[in-house]
């Protein structure tokens, strides 16, 4: 089977235009070698998805004739993505949302002072940047 197939009949995309765009960027592996969307899959290969910037790691079980339903998934596949990647996706959410919250606009003069305060001071907590509401 085609790996955009295979990744589009396992629900890792939703479209195989989708799953296909993903191979010719690069953001697909098979073996550690970059494939294109027409790369043969075969039980007990290992494959790397690059999505919403996770390495998704699975090796192919079995390959399924058409697209399953998400509680058949894990038939054909086994996940083996490590938790380390989920968490640290999760941190850079949680820093992105630590200082300005979404909708709250440009910084202001303050805002703009206490960032270059920040940057030439070494030692500067990060508590120290603690939007007050």
């Amino acid at each position: 089977m085609r790996i955009d197939k295979y990744l589009w009949s396992t629900r890792y995309f939703k479209t195989r235009n989708i799953a296909s765009t993903a191979c010719k960027k690069g953001q697909v592996k098979v073996n550690d070698q970059v494939v294109k969307p027409s790369r043969e899959v075969y039980p007990m290969d290992k494959i790397i998805v690059r999505k919403d910037q996770i390495n998704l790691q699975l090796t192919v079980l079995d390959t399924p004739k058409s697209r399953v339903g998400a509680k058949l998934v894990d038939i054909y596949r086994k996940d083996t993505t490590p938790k380390e990647a989920f968490e640290h996706n999760e941190l850079l959410k949680q820093a992105k949302e630590h200082y300005r919250k979404k909708g709250t606009g440009r910084p202001t003069k303050k805002d703009r002072r206490d960032i270059e305060e920040y940057l030439d001071d070494p030692e500067a907590a990060p508590d120290d940047f603690v939007q007050k509401e």
